[in-house]
């Protein structure tokens, strides 16, 4: 049973987030170590670790070995002190996770998202959830938050999610308050993008970059933003929303006003439709078409040059507006390594200064990896007080197992 450091008086809470914080950093650490990182005394640290093992927040974990002297207990934050969920909902599919308070999964599963969306949705992630943590080997009880990311641009206000075509009823129902009162426990929803964008700033092409932006491309096309560390939403959340750029298209024809200009130049309906006006075959899927590109065929080869032209101009508007360091491509078509040759290959001819372009590093794991990051970084900041800084744009300093979630 694991106490709230909340709880103690405030002189101990100051030790206890300096060795909780020491130990997310660095791993699994003896008492002697803890003191030279800290400073605190030997008694003090040997009172903080005893208490906080008591607490259940700390467990030992083995021995120092291959140094001189005697060998010593090394402790490590007990990551089975606390679970979160993390869900990547998307239109085609729901990737739910259980995650503990070191951000390691602990169990996971994928299904095709229900098509008939709004409550429907909310029921399949609270079925999701709940049978990946009786599947638990001990069950967990109680969920400390949800990280949700979902297409669409998520208002705080009213709870809802406007722009989400894909999935039916989404934007009619209250997302957030819905899924909180049937999971009892608290929600947090951003930007499927977003998420991706956080998880490449904590685990992929953006570690240490402070200005970077990332793209993901599939049936739709949108952006997450880090700028200066920080994630930027806008002003109503839109920030991101490329969909919209005037580019593939009549910026003042309506009918692009549903999916964005861009989205209908460059998003998979379009692709496909391309493929069959230059002569490819009717209902040939993408996959199929970036298939055919082995072969030589005239058609696919012409529909991915038109696709990495519009792509590779949207490019250089991003760029002038927001100079990104790197532009990460992700999404089922924005990962494609053809793709990224040929706007490599067209970037300079559109733009005096073309940012530097990288597939994900995460795959299709980028937007739940980004959520894993934000449960675990609001945990760390529940429990201990140290997990987010103070505008929020990044997960804290974590340990070795966290880095080497798969």
């Amino acid at each position: 049973m694991t106490v709230e450091i909340t709880d103690i008086p405030i002189a101990r809470q100051i030790s206890m987030h300096a060795i909780t914080r020491a130990l997310l950093a660095n791993g699994p650490t003896s008492r002697a170590e803890l003191a030279k990182l800290t400073g605190f005394s030997k008694q003090t640290i040997s009172d903080v670790v005893r208490d906080l093992e008591d607490a259940g927040w700390l467990a030992p974990l083995g021995r120092t070995a291959g140094r001189p002297g005697r060998s010593a207990v090394t402790y490590a934050i007990n990551g089975r002190a606390a679970a979160a969920g993390a869900i990547d909902l998307g239109g085609s599919k729901v990737h739910a996770a259980v995650v503990d308070l070191l951000g390691e999964v602990m169990a996971e599963t994928v299904e095709p998202t229900d098509s008939r969306g709004g409550p429907h949705v909310i029921a399949q992630i609270a079925r999701l959830l709940d049978g990946l943590k009786a599947g638990l080997a001990p069950p967990v009880q109680q969920l400390q938050l949800v990280v949700l990311g979902t297409p669409g641009v998520f208002h705080p206000e009213t709870g809802q999610i406007a722009a989400a075509p894909n999935i039916q009823g989404l934007g009619e129902i209250d997302m957030r308050g819905a899924l909180a009162a049937r999971l009892g426990a608290p929600v947090v929803i951003e930007n499927d993008v977003n998420l991706a964008a956080r998880g490449e700033q904590w685990r992929g092409h953006g570690v240490g970059i402070g200005n970077f932006v990332f793209i993901g491309l599939g049936t739709g096309i949108g952006m997450g933003i880090i700028a200066d560390g920080h994630l930027l939403r806008g002003a109503r959340g839109g920030a991101g929303e490329i969909a919209y750029l005037p580019i593939g298209g009549d910026p003042f024809d309506s009918r692009g006003f549903r999916l964005g200009t861009l989205e209908n130049a460059i998003g998979s309906v379009a692709i496909a439709e391309r493929f069959a006006g230059l002569g490819g075959d009717h209902g040939t899927t993408v996959r199929d078409i970036f298939t055919r590109l082995a072969t030589g065929d005239t058609a696919a080869l012409a529909t991915l040059e038109e696709t990495a032209r519009q792509l590779a101009a949207a490019i250089a508007a991003v760029g002038a507006v927001l100079d990104p360091e790197v532009v990460v491509l992700g999404g089922g078509i924005g990962a494609r390594q053809e793709l990224l040759d040929a706007v490599r290959r067209l970037l300079p001819r559109s733009t005096p200064f073309p940012p530097r372009i990288e597939l994900s590093a995460l795959g299709n794991r980028a937007t739940l990896t980004g959520a894993i990051g934000v449960a675990v970084g609001r945990m760390h900041d529940e429990f201990f007080g140290i997990g987010v800084p103070p505008n929020g744009s990044a997960p804290p300093p974590v340990a070795e197992p966290l880095r080497e979630l798969s």
